[in-house]
């Protein structure tokens, strides 16, 4: 029988050499230094032939032939060939930029040397500025395809290109010491060399002026003349040419499911539904009597729910839910990282349109896993849903899930490495369910919190799908949220937004969340008092991130040994 182990070991080393970024992110440093065109057309063949050439390999094999390990990493690297393969037919490059996720806001992190790229060694410095002068020749790209989309009227709805304006005037300084590309030069290991430091920051002033900041003027100013004027005013994507079919593709990449845009709209309805009778319920425990609406007013402007006065006392709070659910955790999880977590307050310089969000480690233990915490004004911070956004963005939810897969060496290292929203937003929205479980929500408000955060998540469905398949405006979007969940206008016109940027990514979470939870209910109910649920959580967490279809596969075969191995 053949292995198909050396197949997947040259995909990965590959697949890094397509997507350098990729590699850094998981700390492997051989191509800090590159920054390819991923915009081009050029770039997008040579991915294609990438794809195709290890479809048809992958397909030699005979699937029946491989053990149950290797079926399974043969069923995901199918799976992901042939959804990128599709996704290749549409022309997204043609829409490079938008106010969420861009290269150009996501090399002003990298730049920062607060991110992923490091800044340790004078190595490390010459790398980025590879990156650097690569990063003109994507700008020019993306504004030639930007032309392109006008042409064919495949272009962004104008709000977002007008959010787009300010982001890339902060990067345009007068004194090149005040760019969030010179902070890495401020910020210099001490151990460098008097040569080192004075070569580094000429060279850093020289590309810092001539090259970033002239590429991020030109973005700015082609979009404000000639971009803003022909974009549209509709909200979705289903408005422009073969819009509504791309939208269909994406349902299907960020959900992994086959699932329809109608099926999603009802299941989504569905659950603001369920979701707003057990808010109801749960407000009247509290002793409140007025309306959901008035509560939500209630939440967000009451003193009680504002105590803190200092940084450090959030960021203690985060600290204490940790402690509080340790002695739990060991019920409910057999499996824990390796790979050191920390609380940090979001830096200075993005945390003001930041939200709370997790940075994986590294699987070396080099780099911890973060939970990042943006606090503007500590008098501002509300408690009322802070137990629950732990829950998600640390423990147990992305910490857990993301370095026990990258700390399992037993697994291919794509797979050690991949991830799909629905299973890694899934898991992460499954485990605020877990807060109970795990000695929290203790305080009515809290679980209060936890359901509104679900309820967010299950207006996404309904919302997302609505904009882009059945022609919503923004308006009715916002109007629909703001019904329905207790986030202010300014919030809820952000995340609308998003959704407009980024179309089907806001379904993963929800439709990944059901699954596992339709899948713990199976297992409790076929196994009866035999069931173990940190075993399950063991059977859900040690084989990494997948599509849906294949963890309902393998939790089938799971329950079916169980239960044959209870009649020997």
């Amino acid at each position: 029988m053949k292995s198909i182990d050396p197949l997947l070991e040259q995909y990965y080393n590959d697949r890094l050499k397509m997507f350098p970024m990729e590699a850094t992110t998981n700390g492997d440093n051989r191509y800090n230094h590159l920054l390819p065109i991923d915009i081009s057309d050029s770039y997008r063949d040579s991915l294609r032939s990438f794809y195709k050439s290890y479809l048809d390999t992958l397909e030699t094999y005979r699937r029946d032939d491989l053990n149950d390990d290797s079926r399974m990493s043969y069923d995901i690297l199918t799976w992901d060939l042939k959804t990128a393969l599709e996704g290749l037919r549409f022309k997204d490059n043609l829409m490079p930029v938008n106010q969420f996720w861009s290269l150009p806001l996501t090399f002003g992190q990298l730049g920062s040397g607060k991110s992923i790229q490091p800044f340790k060694t004078p190595e490390d410095y010459l790398n980025f500025l590879g990156r650097i002068h690569s990063f003109k020749n994507w700008c020019d790209t993306a504004i030639m395809n930007m032309e392109r989309g006008v042409a064919a009227g495949e272009v962004h709805p104008r709000i977002l290109m007008e959010r787009v304006l300010p982001q890339f005037s902060s990067m345009l300084v007068n004194d090149v010491t005040q760019s969030i590309f010179y902070m890495p030069v401020k910020n210099m290991p001490k151990d460098f060399t008097e040569r080192d430091r004075k070569h580094l920051d000429s060279l850093y002033r020289i590309a810092i002026r001539d090259e970033i900041i002239p590429a991020y003027k030109k973005m700015h100013d082609y979009i404000k003349a000639e971009y803003i004027p022909h974009c549209r005013t509709t909200a979705g994507i289903g408005a422009i040419p073969g819009g509504k079919e791309y939208y269909n593709y994406l349902i299907r990449f960020w959900t992994t499911t086959t699932l329809t845009g109608d099926e999603i709209f009802e299941i989504g309805q569905k659950e603001v539904k369920r979701l707003r009778e057990e808010m109801e319920r749960v407000m009247k425990e509290t002793g409140y009597k007025g309306d959901l609406k008035s509560f939500f007013q209630y939440l967000n402007t009451d003193k009680k729910f504002f105590p803190f006065q200092t940084e450090k006392e959030v960021l203690s709070a985060f600290e204490s839910f940790h402690g509080r659910m340790e002695p739990h955790l060991k019920q409910l999880f057999d499996m824990v990282p390796k790979t050191k977590f920390e609380i940090r307050q979001t830096e200075k310089f993005r945390e003001a349109s930041a939200s709370a969000e997790y940075q994986q480690g590294t699987a070396d233990g080099t780099r911890p896993g973060i939970f990042y915490v943006p606090i503007p004004d500590p008098k501002k911070f509300n408690t009322y849903a802070m137990e629950d956004l732990f829950l998600h963005e640390a423990i147990p939810g992305h910490h857990y899930q993301i370095s026990l897969q990258q700390e399992n060496t037993s697994l291919p290292k794509f797979r050690r490495f991949i991830w799909y929203g629905a299973y890694g937003e899934g898991w992460a929205l499954y485990t605020e369910s877990l807060g109970k479980e795990l000695g929290l929500y203790t305080d009515t408000y809290q679980y209060f919190g936890a359901l509104s955060e679900e309820m967010h998540r299950a207006i996404r469905l309904v919302v997302d799908v609505g904009i882009h398949l059945k022609g919503w405006t923004r308006d009715q979007a916002i109007d629909y949220s703001l019904e329905n969940e207790g986030e202010s206008r300014e919030a809820v016109t952000a995340e609308v937004e998003r959704y407009m940027a980024i179309p089907a990514q806001a379904l993963s979470y929800k439709i990944g969340q059901l699954k596992i939870r339709e899948l713990r209910a199976k297992a409790e109910k076929e196994l009866g008092s035999r069931f173990n649920i940190s075993v399950f959580h063991d059977m859900i967490l040690d084989s990494g991130c997948m599509p849906l279809a294949v963890l309902e596969s393998r939790i089938n075969n799971w329950l079916e040994h169980q239960k044959s191995m209870a009649q020997k």
